[in-house]
């Protein structure tokens, strides 16, 4: 019997051992009510943030070893995350020290376990001091910038805690050692604004304790931080982690583990829905739909103050936290669709509700509009509307009226909205880099993905309109969608495999970026001929696949000098690439090239849930055997992990099983994955009042007992 429901030990990543600043991502944790960022050394944590208060990306709890700095000792530090936790050790002289930090469940709080083994031959005091600061504040607005917002604090000392007050009194933290002590720092005033490396975050104070550690024995100490809105609210928050540090240890394991078993079960009230559960023999399979369901539910977020209740953000634990991003959240659309359903439903109507054309996204705390415009905007709001109805079976939401119009009208406008964009020529202008890739100069303007995808969204609305009756609108709509075709495979350039951007002046730019390739491919295979599809294929086996990964955009494009960030350019690709370039792979013809890959790409699943990026190993090395994670530090910024990771929740049901779900839950299967594992099997995939089993073979059956 294979496993069927993955607990926090199948999903641990390997073990990463470094040095002082090597080209490592810090991890991050979450509790669902907030996230902290682990760090290097054996203790620090940075941007403990629990909205509504947040600290940017102050770093706390350095270590210092019998007063000195422990990362001055140069000692190889390991790392071992699991969802539940992150575990680091280091040897120092004949001391083995090793931290365990978790996000306490349900407590606005991170506790880090610190055990010291003496595995010297006498008795000895050893003296752990740990630097803390803070920059808590509580923001009354939006968090508009991708670091949270912070200020400098009042810092007191209470015991053996230190305590940090915003001035407003509005945002509290209160650290410190069980069994400890607290000085203040002594530095005259901490720093007005956040400078990494000039400045610094401030040094607080210090917390301290001196363990007695017995030959070949073992001591203890803890660290905790909470946070609050009140003084009474983080010291209640305080006194209750500290009180059973082990227990929030302990806690934190099980609380993960229900939440992975809580998404496949259709029964358990954590979600308002469940994804299907994957029966195979292949571990590589296993391995990369497992990645991908911890990848969504890593950022449901259902903290006090929450506007919408729940929500999912887009990264952490550096960037963007209470952000939700509708281009990123619709790579993962069929899994919210079939995961969380109610809370889709309220998140789209939030959208409609909002102008989508002025803003990426929209902040958790406020519900107000975040950022500037995407250029893939509308293409995504169809495609979450189409998901959720086709999935769910609530064809009711296309009538109810959100803001001025039904949801029907709103679609079918995004539908036609490239039409406004056209600048004398038939294909739409979707504008500059910012509204686009951001680090691709040349991919601007009338870019043949969106245009592609336009033709998509005027036939997915045709058949949203068919189903509610409307045969004459569904008609205009397929007919509008088969005048742009010829004009968007026009941009194409035989031999090439790819496509190029037309630009304002009337020159075409050819583009040899993957978002061509994998929007084209999923939007209108079946509209292009033989040869274009073959060469399409050649060109990204050729140009953009590698054996664990693959480059965003080909190291042969004259662009690839322009950036060195890692999720659009050649030195890597953002984690939901792959996925799609897989679901094109399989549409365009190629289901074997997508089935070869598969293996390659699971060892990639072995540094937690996948990153905003990972390098390709031309540009980086791996870690042990899988694409690395890129770190947030200048020039990259590369947050540690991304929600999109739903993309392969949709490369399994879609692509590999072939699943077809119609906008009226009429359900087809055709897929490859009989080429990894004939034996394979998705059950309970939930459709409309509906639950199926799917077997590689094609076959669709009701599953047993619903």
């Amino acid at each position: 019997m294979h496993p069927l429901i993955p607990t926090v030990d199948d999903l641990a990543a390997d073990a990463v051992t470094h040095h002082y600043d090597d080209m490592i991502a810090p991890t991050g944790l979450t509790n669902m009510f907030g996230t902290v960022r682990v760090d290097h050394d054996l203790t620090a944590v940075s941007a403990v943030q629990f909205p509504p208060v947040s600290q940017g990306l102050t770093q706390t709890a350095v270590l210092f070893v019998d007063g000195r700095l422990f990362a001055s000792y140069g000692v190889p530090v390991t790392h071992e995350w699991r969802a539940d936790r992150v575990v680091r050790r280091a040897t120092v002289g004949d001391l083995e020290i090793e931290s365990t930090t978790v996000c306490v469940p349900g407590k606005t709080a991170v506790a880090i376990d610190i055990a010291v083994r003496n595995t010297g031959t006498s008795d000895r005091d050893v003296r752990l001091s740990l630097s803390a600061a803070a920059r808590v504040t509580r923001s009354k607005e939006s968090w508009l910038d991708a670091e949270s917002p912070s200020e400098s604090d009042t810092a007191t000392v209470d015991g053996e805690r230190l305590v940090f007050s915003s001035a407003d009194a509005g945002a509290w933290s209160v650290q410190g050692m069980i069994g400890g002590s607290a000085v203040l720092s002594g530095v005259a005033s901490l720093p007005e604004e956040f400078e990494t490396g000039i400045g610094g975050n401030g040094r607080g104070g210090e917390l301290s304790v001196t363990l007695a550690v017995p030959a070949g024995g073992t001591a203890r100490t803890a660290y905790v931080q909470a946070v609050g809105i009140s003084s009474d609210d983080a010291t209640r928050t305080y006194d209750l982690v500290t009180g059973d540090v082990s227990g929030a240890v302990a806690a934190a394991e099980e609380f993960w583990n229900r939440q992975l078993r809580a998404a496949f079960d259709p029964d358990d009230g954590e979600f308002s829905g469940s994804l299907p559960v994957l029966e195979t023999a292949s571990a590589p399979l296993r391995r990369l739909y497992w990645w991908a369901v911890l990848g969504v539910i890593w950022f449901r977020r259902d903290f006090a103050g929450n506007v919408l209740g729940r929500s999912y953000d887009t990264l952490m634990p550096n960037y963007w936290g209470t952000t939700t991003f509708i281009w990123d959240y619709s790579l993962s659309s069929v899994s919210h669709a079939l995961l969380d359903p109610a809370e889709m439903r309220n998140q789209v109507r939030h959208w409609i509700s909002l102008d989508i054309h002025s803003h990426f996204g929209t902040s958790s705390l406020t519900g107000g509009p975040v950022g500037r415009w995407y250029s893939v905007n509308d293409y995504a709001m169809t495609r979450l509307v189409h998901d959720y109805v086709r999935f769910t079976g609530d064809t009711a939401f296309l009538d109810e009226i959100v803001g001025d119009h039904t949801v029907a009208e709103s679609v079918r406008q995004w539908a036609l909205a490239w039409k406004k964009l056209s600048r004398g020529t038939t294909l739409a202008d979707y504008g500059e880099i910012d509204n686009l890739l951001e680090c691709v100069s040349s991919y601007t303007h009338e870019v043949a993905s969106l245009n592609a995808a336009n033709v998509w969204s005027m036939r997915t609305v045709a058949s949203l309109a068919e189903l509610q009756g409307d045969a004459d609108a569904g008609a205009a709509l397929r007919a509008e969608a088969d005048a742009l075709l010829p004009a968007v495979i026009e941009r194409y350039l035989p031999g090439q495999g790819i496509f190029a951007a037309g630009q304002p002046d009337g020159t075409l730019l050819p583009v040899r970026h993957c978002y061509d390739f994998s929007v084209v491919g999923t939007t209108i295979a079946d509209d292009l001929a033989p040869g274009i599809r073959a060469e399409m294929v050649d060109f990204f086996q050729r140009e953009l696949q590698t054996e664990n990964w693959m480059r965003a955009l080909s190291p042969w494009d004259p662009d690839a000098s322009y950036s060195p960030r890692p999720d659009h350019q050649w030195n890597g690709a953002y984690p939901a690439w792959p996925a799609d370039a897989g679901r094109a792979l399989a549409a365009l013809g190629a289901p074997e090239v997508l089935t070869n890959w598969i293996e390659g790409l699971s060892r990639t699943a072995n540094q937690g849930p996948m990153g905003q990026a990972h390098f390709v190993e031309e540009a980086v090395p791996g870690i042990n055997g899988g694409a690395r994670k890129a770190p947030p530090q200048l020039p990259y910024i590369i947050d540690w992990s991304c929600s999109s990771s739903g993309a392969w929740v949709e490369l399994v049901i879609e692509a590999l099983f072939g699943v077809h779900v119609a906008a009226d839950g009429e359900i087809r299967a055709a897929g490859c994955v009989a080429a990894i594992d004939p034996h394979a099997r998705l059950r309970g995939l939930r459709v409309g009042e509906g639950m199926y089993d799917i077997d590689a073979s094609g076959r669709v059956s009701p599953t047993p007992g619903h």
